[in-house]
């Protein structure tokens, strides 16, 4: 992992494309933001981890489906 310092309004640039910038710095917390592509999805790592949770479930409910008889 790599780990920086920045103070408030510096920013990280990802790839050319993504840019994470410390927006505010109010006690222990921190606001980010993100600038990056719209097809490129940016969540909180709990609503992502909620997400593949979801996936992983409808996953597990859909029956695998049966090979094509032989007529």
């Amino acid at each position: 992992m790599l780990v920086l310092s920045r103070k408030k309004n510096e920013s990280i640039v990802i790839n050319d494309d993504i840019t994470i910038v410390v927006v505010e710095i109010r006690g222990d917390k921190v606001r980010l933001g993100v600038e990056a592509p719209k097809e490129i999805p940016v969540h909180r790592r709990e609503v992502f981890e909620a997400i593949h949770r979801g996936e992983k479930e409808s996953q597990e409910k859909t029956p695998p489906e049966s090979p094509p008889s032989a007529s």
